[in-house]
């Protein structure tokens, strides 16, 4: 591994990978497969790990603003006569404008 990323040229990929820490993860053999033909047809080098750290910071993102949107839709919910009339008047001093 060392000797790719010294060929990529990219020493501060070094100080990141030890920075890391080892996981183990079991996944079946059709994950696997597809793990690897991702790694074999990626435009650049890449690893296995690299692939699951890429699709596990995706997923985790996407379930940090899926929570938030929730939260948010429900203090919309809690508020919304409030926030619709709050609208009607901005709107209806608008109009007047």
């Amino acid at each position: 591994m060392r000797k790719r990323l010294k060929a990529l040229k990219l020493p501060q990929t070094v100080d990141i990978v030890s920075n890391m820490k080892t996981i183990a993860v079991t996944v079946d053999e059709a994950t696997l497969k597809l793990l690897d033909e991702l790694t074999d047809t990626s435009p650049r080098p890449r690893s296995r790990s690299a692939l699951v750290r890429t699709a596990l910071r995706e997923f985790a993102e996407r379930e940090r603003r899926r929570e938030i949107e929730a939260k948010d839709g429900e203090l919309f919910r809690k508020h919304r006569k409030r926030l619709a009339h709050q609208a009607r008047l901005l709107i209806s001093e608008q109009a007047r404008s």
